[in-house]
């Protein structure tokens, strides 16, 4: 006769778990079980509301230097231009931007990248800004014209303390040079957009 060993009596670690009574192997635990599905966000109020700042852009923001208008059927995408403010070193030349609109608007700010190459300390080469109200600093109070005046604001008063383009922030002190460094920059992309 032969004697085995019972190895999960002699080592009560190595027998398998009894199967789980309570609830199904298969079942996810409640920490790890899927969200339901978000509330569906109530985009008739954003499209109104953005409604309502085009019409206000088009009766006041040509007058500042600024304008924005649907890109196409979106309401949520616009296409922006800024004109360089008098006596600046953009003075005479004129920015194209996007505006990306997200449904969560104006509860969140939208995304707004320059698409004419802009040399400056706040814009990197990827056309985007460094800009606290697009950021931490963003209210629902704002509106789209309030954007437009705050980056054509921005042109003229960078935020040399937090630059994206160090290169533009070390030059910015020499007028001159800086001025020439716009101008081929944005020039260069005009020929890059024909």
């Amino acid at each position: 006769m032969e004697v085995r060993s019972n190895s999960a009596a002699e080592n009560p670690s190595a027998a398998s778990p009894p199967p789980n009574r309570h609830r199904p192997s298969s079942a996810v635990p409640p920490s790890k079980k899927p969200l339901g599905s978000p509330q569906p966000v109530d985009t008739t109020s954003v499209s109104q509301r953005l409604q309502k700042e085009l019409m206000a852009l088009m009766m006041s923001g040509g007058d500042l230097g600024v304008s924005a208008f649907p890109d196409g059927e979106s309401i949520f995408t616009w296409i922006g231009t800024i004109e360089g403010g008098k006596g600046t070193l953009y003075e005479g030349l004129s920015y194209k931007l996007s505006l990306r609109f997200p449904l969560e608007y104006p509860f969140k700010p939208p995304q707004v990248k320059f698409e004419s190459m802009c040399f400056h300390p706040n814009v990197d080469h990827f056309g985007n800004i460094c800009l606290d109200i697009l950021q931490d600093k963003w209210s629902s109070a704002y509106d789209c014209r309030t954007i437009l005046l705050s980056i054509q604001s921005l042109l003229e008063e960078p935020n040399l303390e937090s630059p994206l383009n160090n290169y533009a922030a070390a030059l910015w002190n020499d007028k001159e040079d800086c001025r020439r460094m716009i101008h081929k920059q944005y020039f260069a992309g005009e020929a890059l957009e024909r």
